[in-house]
C-alpha cells in the first residue's frame, strides 16, 4: 500500500493527511481512524485511475544547490514581512480545508455566500472536487517526501496545531494549492461574471501556503499545475457536469437574492492586498 496505515491514522489531524487517509480509504477498502467531526470528506467524482497522474506531469523537486532552489529561499524571504500582519492571519485561515471555512473562504469573491442551505449543489461540488484535487498530488509527494520550509529553517508556521503532522508528509506539491486553483476554476466555470475574483482568490489561496513557511513556491507552483489538470480531466465526468449546471442554477438564483450576510470581505480585500 503507497500510504501506510500509520500515516492513516493521522489523518484527523490535518486536512491535507485526510486526504491522504481517504487514498488509504479507496485502495485497501478501509478507512482510517478519523474522529475528528470537521473532517468528513466526501468521495470525488473520479476513480482513482481517473484522476491525472503527477508522475507524468511533474518533475522532482529543486535540487539542491540549484536555481531553482535559490528561487524558493528567495520567495521564502520575500514573505518575512507579511508575518504576523492581517495576511499571515488570512494565511492561517486558508490553512483550514474543512467546511465550512473553505466555503466561506471563496464567497467574497464569489459574490454571494457559498452556503449549504442556499447553493447546496456548489457546496457539494466544492467539498466533492476536494478529494480529487488533493488525491492527484499524492503520486509526487509519497516518492519525494520534500523536507517543508518550517522544518528546514527550524521555524513555525502560522499554524503551530498542524506542524506536527506537516513534518511526516511531503511537502511538493502543495495538495492545498490544488485544491485553491481547481475551486478557483470551477467556481470561475460556475459564476463567470465573477471569474477574475475567483481566480485571484484561488491564486491567493495557494500563496498563502509559502507566506505561512508551510510550503516552497516550487510546491505550489506544481500543485497548480495538479489543480488545473483535474479540472481538465472533471470537464468529461457527467456526475460533475450535472452538479456543476445545477450549481449555476443557483448562483444565478442566490445573486438576484442575496439575503444571506457576508463574511467580512473589506478585511479579506485589505489582507489580500499586501504583497
Amino acid at each position: 500500500m503507497a500510504v501506510s496505515l500509520v500515516r492513516c491514522a493521522a489523518a484527523a489531524v490535518s486536512a491535507l493527511l485526510v486526504i491522504g487517509g481517504q487514498a488509504c480509504a479507496q485502495s485497501s477498502g478501509a478507512g482510517p481512524n478519523i474522529t475528528d467531526p470537521r473532517f468528513k470528506f466526501l468521495p470525488g467524482y473520479l476513480a482513482r485511475a481517473d484522476l491525472p497522474d503527477s508522475l507524468a506531469l511533474l518533475g522532482p523537486p529543486p535540487a539542491a544547490g540549484s536555481a531553482a532552489l535559490a528561487r524558493d529561499e528567495e520567495a521564502r524571504k520575500a514573505t518575512l514581512p507579511l508575518r504576523g500582519t492581517d495576511r499571515w492571519t488570512l494565511a492561517m485561515t486558508d490553512a483550514d480545508l474543512s467546511f465550512p471555512q473553505v466555503a466561506d473562504s471563496f464567497s467574497c469573491a464569489m459574490g454571494i455566500r457559498i452556503d449549504e442551505g442556499r447553493t447546496p449543489r456548489l457546496y457539494l461540488l466544492m467539498r466533492k472536487t476536494l478529494s480529487d484535487f488533493g488525491l492527484s498530488t499524492y503520486g509526487v509527494k509519497d516518492r519525494y517526501n520534500r523536507v517543508r520550509p518550517f522544518v528546514v529553517h527550524d521555524e513555525a508556521t502560522c499554524r503551530a496545531d498542524q506542524e506536527a503532522t506537516l513534518r511526516q508528509d511531503g511537502s511538493y506539491p502543495s495538495g492545498h494549492t490544488a485544491a485553491g486553483w481547481g475551486w478557483g476554476l470551477v467556481l470561475a466555470q460556475a459564476n463567470p461574471q465573477r471569474a477574475d475574483d475567483l481566480l485571484a482568490r484561488g491564486l491567493a489561496f495557494g500563496q498563502s501556503r509559502v507566506v505561512c513557511d508551510a510550503h516552497w513556491q516550487s510546491d505550489v507552483d506544481a500543485g497548480r499545475i495538479m489543480g488545473a489538470a483535474t479540472f481538465a480531466r472533471l470537464q468529461a465526468d457527467p456526475a460533475f457536469l450535472a452538479d456543476l449546471a445545477a450549481a449555476r442554477d443557483e448562483v444565478t438564483a442566490a445573486r438576484a437574492n442575496p439575503a444571506d450576510a457576508m463574511p467580512d470581505c473589506a478585511a479579506e480585500a485589505a489582507a489580500l492586498a499586501r504583497r
